[in-house]
């Protein structure tokens, strides 16, 4: 037992490893093809089950080009990281609390990347490239 706890996974490893293969690709993919990328000793069901709970999670985007669900990401890596940390904060009451120890905790170069963003999203030009992303990335869903 112990043996085989030591070979598990961290968790969330092979969640990263899937979305990796699936950003790469250029096109839509199925669990078998996930699977084969991976180049791992792993059983295409416990690939088709992380597939469906992201896609479940709205994560993934997934259409049926034949018997087997196609699946392709619905947003990049800065993309769903930005989701998760605008569901942290809409959980909290005190968002401007939250906010400012966010921002206590940046570097200064972090800090003045955000700075710039604030100012342009002020101006409206982030709001333009942002829409621009947006659009992108439900294409690339739409087209799989």
């Amino acid at each position: 037992m112990r043996g085989r706890q030591e070979a598990r996974r961290p968790h969330g490893e092979l969640v990263a490893d899937v979305l990796a293969v699936l950003w790469a690709s250029a096109e839509p993919m199925t669990a078998q093809q996930v699977k084969g990328a991976l180049r791992q000793d792993l059983a295409r069901t416990t690939v088709a089950t992380i597939l469906a709970r992201l896609h479940e999670k709205g994560t993934l985007g997934r259409t049926r080009p034949g018997r087997s669900f196609a699946y392709a990401p619905v947003a990049d890596a800065a993309g769903l990281a930005a989701g998760r940390m605008r569901r942290e904060l809409e959980k909290e009451p005190q968002r401007d609390l939250v906010l400012k120890r966010f921002v206590s905790s940046l570097s200064a170069d972090d800090e003045d990347v955000l700075r710039s963003l604030l100012i342009a999203a002020e101006s409206g030009r982030l709001a333009g490239a942002e829409g621009q992303a947006r659009a992108e990335d439900s294409a690339r869903v739409k087209e799989a």
